[in-house]
């Protein structure tokens, strides 16, 4: 992880945590009163309250592991591997953008991506093909 230094840092680190505990109440204290949540690949915009209701409520477990992180003054980025908990299909990645002010995100815009298989090889030079 680089950059991670700052509140926006430590706010994103929290986020993550609280993703991936399930623990809906500290996720819920960590998001302003008038906050935002925008899933760019949907077009959905929650509230801070609707976002939570929307993970808690998401069917099955997943495991929510940070695989980099970086803020900078109000702002922060992580991404994420997301994956069933119990053995399910589906493994996902996700680009979280964070603004953040007086320790709490006031705006949460997320980027997912399903895992895919590398396209077929019909593309000379590009690594893993």
């Amino acid at each position: 992880m680089s950059g991670e230094e700052g509140a926006a840092g430590r706010v994103a680190r929290s986020f993550a945590d609280a993703v991936d505990d399930r623990d809906w109440a500290s996720l819920a204290s960590l998001l302003a009163p008038g906050s935002t949540a925008t899933l760019v690949h949907t077009g959905e915009t929650f509230t801070g309250e609707q976002f939570v209701a929307f993970n808690r409520d998401y069917p099955g477990g997943w495991r929510f592991t940070v695989t980099d992180l970086v803020a900078s003054g109000d702002r922060a980025v992580l991404r994420a591997r997301v994956t069933p908990a119990s053995g399910g299909d589906g493994v996902f990645h996700v680009a979280s953008f964070l603004r953040v002010a007086d320790g709490l995100v006031t705006e949460l815009v997320e980027v997912w991506g399903e895992e895919l298989p590398a396209p077929p090889a019909h593309r000379p030079g590009v690594a893993g093909t």
